[in-house]
C-alpha cells in the first residue's frame, strides 16, 4: 500500500491539465474583471459605437 501512495504521489501526468485548467480560470476572472469595469456608459457598447460611427462616416 506504501508503494502504491509513493507512485502516485511521483505521477505527473495529470499535471498539464491541471496548469491548463488554472490558466483558463485566471482568463476567465480577467475577463470577467474587464467586462465589469467597462460596463455601462462608457464599456463596450459605446466603444462599438464609436467604431461604428467611424466605418460609416469614412465610407
Amino acid at each position: 500500500m506504501l508503494r502504491f501512495i509513493r507512485s502516485i504521489s511521483r505521477d505527473e501526468r495529470g499535471v498539464s491539465s491541471l496548469e491548463y485548467a488554472v490558466l483558463g480560470g485566471i482568463i476567465v476572472a480577467v475577463l470577467v474583471a474587464l467586462g465589469t469595469y467597462l460596463s455601462g456608459n462608457t464599456g463596450f457598447q459605446a466603444l462599438f459605437q464609436t467604431l461604428i460611427t467611424k466605418a460609416t462616416n469614412a465610407i
